[in-house]
């Protein structure tokens, strides 16, 4: 049996020893490689696997997003169509609604003047018939407790009396009553003495929440509109002084020309100064409204006589509680009207002078409505002077009943 040198041995060894390192390094190698594809895929495929899913959540909230967005626009869109519908039929209903405004405040003025104890003119049950038909006109003759011997003058002259005054209501549609509101100490001596004296003509309208006084015309007029419009109802509705003479006929025939015309505001037209010295007649304390010293009113009619058509009465009545006074009646008139479309006309027969004016206006065709002095805002010493006037001025009798309305 051969034996190796012991060289040979050592080679052995040697080479034993080199291919056990390279043995060693090749399988590190190979160990480092196989844990790095196994550490790797998996980890690169978890994040694929995320990624994906938070793309289709993000993709599933920004489709959430954009139909919540267009829902919400067509929201919008549908409410926007619903308030121009809305806007469209509160417009159309506008005029419906005031008028029924008219009517309701109307009726409840009426109610309340028959209910409340009111010392009106008439009873309850010709109150309520009066309202069943229309009328033509209610004139309405402001007066005061002193005037006693002006109204009488007026019965006397102007306005019929007794069965004559029922047939000028029935046949030809026309109101006439003095209209006058109450005494500071209510049924003292001078409501009574109105009183008695309605009692035998039955000619009154009494305005029971007013208490007379001169610078109280303005609430008086106010007054007095609303609660004739709620009394009758009428095309028309005049206030004339008891210190005007009256042309009825020639009045009725002047309003029937406007009767189709709607808010219509007649009168005798002017724009006076502004007075704005203290103790002077016509006095304005609110004179700085109306700019610098010197300036005049906005146009108006002339508080002699004036008529006003019924809607313009019923906007009156419906707003009376809101409507500013001025010291002059026929200024504060006018005033309510600034700002609405209403038809001022301005005719100079409202307005006529006394004796010889009437007459020489009356020979050249163009008879008078009402006559009286400007000197004196009415006839000067009417109560003695409107007998004159009337037979020099008047239409006569049988115009009133020929005429056709």
């Amino acid at each position: 049996m051969p034996f190796k040198s012991k060289g040979d041995q050592s080679s052995a060894s040697f080479i034993s020893k080199k291919w056990s390192f390279l043995l060693c390094l090749g399988c590190f190698c190979a160990g480092m490689l196989f844990t790095n594809r196994v550490g790797t895929v998996p980890q690169s495929k978890g994040i694929m696997r995320a990624t994906a899913v938070e793309a289709e959540n993000l993709k599933l909230i920004s489709e959430g997003c954009t139909l919540k967005a267009q829902e919400e626009k067509h929201v919008s869109k549908d409410i926007i169509g619903e308030v121009f519908k809305t806007h469209h039929a509160i417009h159309t209903l506008d005029k419906t609604i005031s008028s029924l405004e008219m009517e309701l405040a109307a009726a409840r003025a009426s109610q309340e003047s028959l209910l409340g104890g009111s010392p009106l003119s008439m009873d309850v049950n010709r109150a309520e018939s009066s309202r069943k038909r229309r009328y033509l006109m209610v004139i309405g003759i402001n007066t005061a407790f002193s005037s006693r011997k002006r109204r009488d003058s007026i019965r006397a002259t102007w306005i019929p009396q007794g069965e004559k005054q029922k047939k000028l209501e029935d046949e030809k549609g026309i109101i006439v009553r003095f209209v006058i509101g109450h005494s500071a100490t209510t049924g003292g001596i001078l409501d009574r003495a109105i009183e008695a004296e309605n009692q035998k003509h039955g000619d009154f309208l009494r305005l029971k929440d007013h208490v007379e006084g001169y610078l109280e015309l303005s609430a008086k007029t106010k007054m007095y509109f609303a609660t004739a419009a709620a009394l009758w109802d009428a095309d028309f509705y005049v206030k004339v002084d008891d210190d005007v003479h009256v042309n009825i006929a020639t009045l009725g025939e002047t309003l029937v020309r406007h009767r189709k015309k709607r808010r219509v505001y007649i009168g005798c037209m002017k724009s006076g100064p502004v007075l704005s010295q203290k103790g002077v007649r016509y006095h304005e304390p609110e004179h700085w409204k109306f700019g610098e010293s010197g300036n005049k009113y906005f146009r108006h009619a002339t508080g002699q006589l004036y008529a006003i058509s019924n809607d313009l009465a019923s906007y009156i009545s419906i707003n009376q509680h809101v409507l500013h006074k001025y010291a002059n009646e026929d200024v504060s008139l006018g005033s309510w009207f600034i700002g609405l479309d209403v038809k001022h006309i301005d005719d100079r027969r409202l307005c006529c002078g006394t004796p010889p004016d009437c007459e020489w206006k009356a020979q050249a065709g163009n008879a008078c409505v009402a006559s009286f002095d400007w000197s004196c805002s009415g006839i000067c010493k009417s109560a003695d002077r409107m007998k004159e006037v009337h037979r020099r001025c008047g239409e006569g009798e049988n115009a009133l009943w020929s005429a056709s309305f």
